[in-house]
């Protein structure tokens, strides 16, 4: 896997996403709580827009999610599924942090 530089672990707050550009693909990734880190693409793909890294971080049950600013659906962090409807499920990619830098490779 090619893993891409994306910021530091401090620039993004604990539940909150930043977008960041992966060899041309939009992503968003998401700090949850203080050590946890999850990716999936930023496209909204009901409207097409590149929003999700802008949504609500929280919890459906079990499920780590984010819920999309524009249409609320929500989408699972570690799989892109889009649980209100499965067909508009987005890819989750891989995270990792070392020396201080979040790193993302696309799946």
């Amino acid at each position: 896997m090619n893993f891409t530089p994306i910021c530091n672990v401090d620039q993004i707050l604990p539940n909150t996403g930043v977008a960041a550009l992966v060899d041309g693909r939009h992503v968003a990734v998401f700090r949850v709580g203080t050590d946890a880190f999850h990716a999936i693409d930023n496209i909204d793909p009901r409207s097409g827009a590149s929003v999700l890294s802008r949504g609500l971080v929280g919890n459906l049950g079990e499920r780590v999610v984010v819920a999309s600013p524009l249409y609320k659906n929500h989408f699972d962090l570690n799989t892109g599924e889009c649980l209100e409807a499965p067909e508009q499920s987005v890819r989750a990619h891989a995270v990792q942090v070392q020396d201080g830098r979040v790193l993302v490779a696309l799946n």
